[in-house]
């Protein structure tokens, strides 16, 4: 992303111009490069730049700051030195040879090998295709970060997903593709991961390597690249089905689907959480969507409620888990999809809580027509609410204070979709949902405005029961 921001002008710098700021310092320890060209003639020089550097290596934001008075000026344009176009297709590396042969030996040695792949895979030009012809070459299993998801569908037979806390925590050697050893992965140490753990790391940014736990190979180049040669110096090698490991994961995998099956298929009112994405997830089968995703129990269940079978099609909080993002992700996705992969379906996905961050971008989608659905998961509170009946109590007796988590049982969102010109639609119970979304999208194509559903669930539904107490902090 290439933000380009304004400032006072130059010659009143230090003097207290109207919102002077040292915005430059302020915004460089959070992006890749940030500028601020001092003539006309320069602009193109730092655009060039910026945008080389937002794309190039691990791809970030990059910022450029125009001061006012060079907004205002003018300049013969024969004088203004044009930059040449950069080229889209980014220039890739691989590791030696050597160091390929010795992961490829060591993957060969191992007795439970995880393939572990995050957002790097994504990026990477070719690294969905490479990365998912590595693993069906070696039939190594494999689960995704929450950023990698859809690089390899979630329905692949080696996805192991569903069994990531055994696969963790019991596999003697990980193949750490394009993603970091941080909170997300309980930084690598144990009870997460074994204390002898061996790790092989592919990254495009070497000071990845060694984070939190020494890499045991690091594999510095191209996620895809690298797993592609990787593939070719394992020809003729592939991890046997039958054995113990796999039999352990495929096991564990299907007992936790039975419970979550359980939950899904409960479709007494109000909803549980996983009952509630059931039509959702039924919707996400059949298309070809763009999930957006976000919220506190909203955003955990999504993530693995919503299936990911094609690449870059889920945007959530991500590593930050930064509340509010989700209707201005929308917005963007949306525009984007309308512009340049009208086929692609946005839906976003939010709790109520969430939603309330950043809802009035409602307005915004809704008047400049753009393509999307909304749902607001709507338990009437951050993790559990209040019921209708206790909500009562609370507003009748002035003694008695409502909980800071708790929001209004039963908000109207439809309602205020509605408002703004959209459409609004309540649901409580699985048919309806399943009946609300395609209805959503037609009445999206018609009209060109958004649909927002409003789907009421139990104030108290929960995440499914955490096998292990350092999943939950329960200890403490």
């Amino acid at each position: 992303m290439i933000l380009i921001g304004g400032s006072s002008d130059l010659d009143q710098d230090n003097r207290g111009a109207f919102q002077e700021y040292p915005q430059i310092d302020a915004i460089r320890p959070h992006c890749k490069h940030a500028s601020r060209p001092t003539t006309i003639d320069a602009i193109p020089q730092h655009i060039e730049k910026a945008v080389r550097t937002a794309l190039y290596g691990r791809p970030g934001a990059t910022y450029v700051e125009i001061p006012g008075n060079l907004v205002t000026e003018t300049v013969d344009e024969s004088t203004v030195k044009s930059s040449p176009p950069i080229p889209l297709s980014r220039p890739v590396s691989i590791p030696p040879e050597s160091l390929v042969r010795s992961a490829a030996e060591m993957i060969k040695e191992s007795q439970r090998p995880l393939v572990v792949f995050g957002k790097g895979a994504q990026w990477s030009e070719r690294g969905p295709i490479q990365l998912q012809q590595f693993v069906t070459a070696t039939g190594l299993p494999f689960l995704a970060t929450p950023g990698g998801k859809g690089a390899i569908p979630d329905n692949h037979p080696l996805s192991i997903g569903p069994a990531r806390s055994t696969a963790l925590r019991e596999s003697d050697l990980i193949i750490l593709a394009g993603c970091r050893l941080n909170w997300m992965l309980h930084f690598g140490q144990p009870p997460r991961f074994a204390d002898n753990i061996k790790i092989i790391q592919i990254d495009v940014s070497p000071e990845e390597f060694h984070q939190n736990i020494p890499t045991t190979l690091p594999l510095l180049g191209d996620v895809g690249e690298t797993a592609q040669v990787l593939r070719k110096s394992l020809k003729g090698w592939k991890f046997d089905s039958n054995s113990k490991w796999m039999k352990t994961l495929h096991q564990k995998a299907e007992k936790n689907k039975e419970t979550v099956e359980k939950m899904i298929n409960d479709e007494s009112t109000p909803l549980n959480y996983y009952a509630a994405y059931k039509a959702i997830r039924d919707y996400i089968n059949q298309n070809d969507v763009l999930v957006v995703n976000e919220g506190a129990n909203t955003m955990d269940i999504g993530r693995t409620m919503m299936p990911s079978v094609l690449p870059k099609r889920r945007l959530d909080a991500g590593t930050f888990g930064t509340m509010g993002v989700g209707v201005g992700y929308a917005l963007a996705a949306a525009l984007y999809c309308r512009d340049y992969s009208p086929k692609t379906k946005v839906l976003c996905v939010e709790g109520d809580s969430a939603f309330g961050f950043s809802g009035m971008e409602l307005e915004t989608i809704i008047r400049y027509k753009l393509p999307c659905v909304i749902v607001v998961v709507n338990n009437g509170g951050i993790y559990r609410g209040l019921t209708t009946e206790d909500w009562k109590s609370v507003e009748g007796d002035p003694t008695l204070q409502c909980p800071v988590l708790s929001l209004t049982p039963e908000c109207r969102y439809d309602e205020m979709a509605k408002a703004f010109g959209g459409r609004g639609v309540l649901c409580r119970t699985v048919d309806e949902v399943r009946k609300a979304l395609p209805e959503a999208y037609e009445y999206v194509e018609k009209e060109q405005r958004p649909t927002l559903i409003n789907l009421i669930i139990a104030n108290d539904s929960e995440r499914k029961a955490q096998e292990h107490d350092w999943l939950t902090r329960s200890k403490m």
